[in-house]
């Protein structure tokens, strides 16, 4: 029996069985987050949220259902720290630094040969520690305002094809992590090539943004990281890239895809120039987006019962008649 729930305001009413799945989705996720990984007041606060949204309306219902893949990145994320990737297999610090070096080294005044990181961290530009750290706060919330453009723009497949392939980058990404753990170039300029458990994270180059604004935003971001060794493949460098690409699909103005190319281009130099990432982590993170992508739109969605559920998905989190364009 597929029982009705009276809400507080319009809207078709809820079923028992959104209920029970929405109830207990929350109820594993919280379980599992507060026995492995450590309940944290934003926990309870996020779940409280998702619940009164869900609950409200039918639009806030629909525009729930519709971030699901951006709340699952979030909790996948966040439940890495279950197992540390360190534990499964070996970290790479030398070997990376080496090749970054052999591939892409530069030569000091000294004579030297320099990994770019290297370079960079000896020949700094004030403009550029501005602009870098205004590029790397781009990197999440930028493709998420995109994503919301297109939805409440009535784009609500390329949406779903959007929001979709950003999660699957991101796991595609995650897996990258477990397999072939990294050190970035901070660590070794901080550490060298000996591995040590529960090194913190560090701001590294985007320091100096942090001191020239006062802000320490990204000392509150990366103070807090548990596992530094997840330098391969660069996601910062995927995020912004997907958003580009579904901004040329989509056909959005050239404004928003400009802007998104400068973005991507700023994310993939600030990532570098700043130590968090070597230009191979970069170019894997690129081929990651391109990889995530293909997968998607050349595999999965020309599986007819994915297809089939990308359709009734679209459908189902519509915010109204005529905008499944």
């Amino acid at each position: 029996m597929n029982r009705m729930v009276d809400t507080h305001m319009g809207g078709r009413r809820i079923t028992l069985r959104e209920s029970l799945i929405m109830l207990c989705a929350l109820s594993v996720w919280l379980a599992v987050t507060a026995l492995c990984v450590g309940f944290r007041p934003e926990h309870g606060w996020l779940a409280l949220l998702i619940a009164a949204l869900f609950f409200c309306c039918r639009p806030t219902r629909r525009l729930v259902v519709a971030l699901l893949p951006f709340i699952v990145f979030g909790i996948s994320y966040d439940w890495m720290n279950i197992v540390h990737n360190y534990e499964v297999n070996p970290v790479d610090i030398r070997g990376l630094y080496e090749a970054e070096k052999s591939l892409f080294g530069v030569t000091g005044a000294d004579g030297l040969r320099l990994t770019p990181n290297e370079y960079f961290a000896a020949n700094r530009c004030g403009v550029m520690d501005f602009l870098g750290g205004v590029f790397y706060l781009c990197w999440v919330p930028v493709p998420i305002l995109f994503g919301l453009w297109l939805y409440f723009g009535g784009r609500v497949k390329p949406y779903l094809h959007f929001s979709l392939v950003f999660l699957l980058v991101n796991l595609i990404g995650f897996a990258g992590y477990y397999i072939h753990p990294a050190a970035p170039p901070w660590y070794v300029a901080l550490h060298g090539f000996e591995f040590q458990i529960g090194v913190p994270g560090d701001v590294a180059g985007l320091g100096a943004f942090d001191s020239m604004t006062g802000l320490g935003i990204f000392q509150g971001l990366y103070g807090r990281n548990a596992n530094v060794f997840a330098a391969v493949p660069s996601l910062h460098s995927a995020y912004t890239l997907v958003a580009l690409i579904y901004s040329l699909r989509s056909r959005a103005p050239w404004w928003i895809s400009t802007l998104l190319a400068v973005v991507t281009a700023g994310i993939w130099f600030t990532a570098v120039y700043t130590s968090h990432h070597y230009i191979i982590d970069v170019l894997l993170g690129i081929s990651c987006a391109l990889l995530g992508f293909v997968l998607f739109e050349y595999v999965l969605m020309r599986i007819p019962i994915f297809s089939r559920f990308i359709s009734r998905y679209a459908s189902y989190v519509a915010p109204g008649r005529g905008t499944q364009r």
